[in-house]
């Protein structure tokens, strides 16, 4: 298929389908309901033998283990303006939320515990709980105009300039040298360091602090929870509402030209600018292309899979009680990993990023046994098997650890994009945590999401507003083209809104009432 036949009407060529998404992440699903819930025919196509992209979930290890392969916790499965309207607890998924939303192990069988009641957090943190109210209590009271101005397209005035001022303001101090001003101890300034970490990235620095920001309040404002069953349930619910609209799913199918695909009106293409350029090759401009091919993917990860005889025998009271944990040490741990593995080195200790569904979860492993879900960050590309160091991280702070492991499972970052093509080198962020690619991701133009070929938009985490499983990509995408290519103006998200949903998603849009 030509540029100009991506979008067959243009050419006089009869559309088979109104539009077409390559990819069956979240994204992709999100685009897809979208279009289909404004009426129109659509088709998806997947590399994959399953759906999900980066919320699958599969027996890994050991018969009756069940295992995220990628992305395990879920805040934004609540608070994302997407996943609110489309309402995953009507369509069944049960997320199921830990007392404690993370937690951050320390030497000495010491923690930072980040409780979903803020109260108890800000006690548990003695001569720091004030600084930590101060600094997030606030974003998590206005949660939601929080995540509307994340969530945006970064196209548009933000809709809640108060609470961009306040984020603003925030991200400046924990991005900068004045990052620890407000803390006096270790455990404050470490927990918060463990979420902001997330994003693979040096954590002193604008991007991954308000990404650690913003995932910090939520574990106050929705928590963290974990859905039943495994990740898989989100994108298992939104196929069936798809198809319960009319829409196509075709898995097994690689999409290597876009002349494979059947002639529509819309093409919308849930992968990176690597694919993007696999995919659409020497039709796109000499211009964009290289812009494209300037695209930073960044740090990567090594995921290892436990299938354990017992729960993990953590050394500090209450972490057995917590769904997602921070394994490094200290500030100054964390920040040495990350920069290791910025310079391309691996940290001889490094980060990783632990979840224990089965505190919530008895689908998840056999009766009395377990399941924990990791990942270490190694450099992009790297085909390096860090089990040995996540073992001794998560040793370090529950000893006995290694008498619990039954089989393990490990994906180097090398082999990551073997399981989904998005992950550039094992980068599960889809690029560079850095403001400059948050914003101008993935190319600096005034509509990130159509590319210069008529009819063929891009829709992955590589757009605004990036990483995590939110939707958002998908729709704001999809909202392009409904209004470019089918005269089509409405929010986009009116048309996977549930209708119980609407009066809780009324606040993420202009003249929203959780203003500040």
């Amino acid at each position: 298929m030509s540029d100009t036949m991506a979008a067959g009407a243009d050419v006089g060529v009869r559309a088979r389908v109104d539009a077409v998404v390559v990819g069956a992440g979240p994204n992709g699903l999100a685009a897809a309901l979208v279009l289909a819930g404004a009426g129109l025919s659509v088709e998806v196509y997947e590399a994959a033998d399953t759906i999900g992209g980066g919320t699958r979930t599969e027996q890994l290890t050991l018969p009756g283990f069940w295992h995220d392969v990628c992305s395990a916790v879920h805040p934004m499965a609540l608070a994302s303006p997407f996943f609110r309207a489309f309402d995953l607890a009507a369509h069944g998924v049960e997320l199921l939320q830990p007392e404690i939303a993370y937690a951050h192990p320390l030497d000495g069988g010491r923690a930072g515990l980040a409780w979903r009641d803020l109260d108890r957090t800000v006690e548990g943190l003695g001569v720091d709980g004030p600084a930590w109210r101060s600094l997030l209590g606030p974003l998590a009271t206005h949660w939601r105009a929080l995540v509307a101005t994340i969530m945006s397209d970064f196209r548009s005035v933000p809709r809640h300039p108060g609470i961009a001022l306040r984020l603003g303001l925030r991200i400046l101090e924990q991005g900068s040298p004045l990052w620890s001003a407000r803390f006096r101890g270790e455990v404050a300034p470490a927990l918060l360091t463990g979420v902001a970490t997330h994003a693979i990235a040096p954590p002193r620095a604008l991007a991954p602090a308000g990404a650690g920001l913003l995932l910090a309040a939520l574990g106050h404002a929705v928590g963290w929870p974990l859905p039943r069953g495994g990740s898989a349930a989100i994108t298992r619910a939104m196929a069936a509402e798809l198809t319960r609209l009319g829409g196509r799913i075709v898995t097994g199918t690689r999409i290597d030209t876009l002349a494979q695909l059947p002639p529509a009106r819309a093409v919308l293409l849930d992968v990176t600018p690597a694919g993007l350029l696999r995919i659409a090759g020497d039709a796109l401009p000499a211009g964009y292309a290289r812009q494209l091919r300037s695209f930073r993917y960044g740090g990567a990860v090594c995921k290892v899979d436990f299938a354990l005889s017992g729960p993990v025998p953590w050394a500090a009271p209450d972490v057995d009680r917590a769904g997602t944990l921070h394994l490094v040490g200290s500030r100054e741990e964390a920040v040495a990993a990350e920069q290791a593995v910025a310079a391309g080195r691996h940290a001889a200790r490094p980060y990783v990023l632990a979840a224990q569904p089965g505190i919530v979860d008895d689908t998840r492993a056999p009766a009395g046994r377990q399941v924990l879900w990791t990942y270490a960050h190694v450099p992009n590309g790297s085909p390096r098997d860090v089990s040995d160091q996540v073992i001794a991280q998560v040793e370090r702070f529950a000893p006995g650890f290694r008498d619990l492991i039954l089989a393990t499972n490990v994906i180097t970052a090398a082999e990551a994009s073997t399981h989904n093509a998005n992950y550039v080198g094992g980068d599960i962020s889809s690029g560079a945590t850095t403001l400059w690619q948050q914003v101008m991701r993935p190319v600096p133009r005034w509509d990130p999401y159509r590319t210069p070929l008529p009819g063929v938009y891009l829709c992955s985490s590589s757009t605004p507003p990036g990483q995590a499983v939110h939707g958002m990509a998908g729709v704001h995408a999809a909202g392009r083209a409904l209004r470019h290519r089918f005269g089509i103006g409405a929010d986009p998200l009116r048309f996977v809104e549930f209708p119980e949903s609407a009066e809780s998603a009324v606040a993420d849009r202009p003249g929203g009432t959780d203003d500040c």
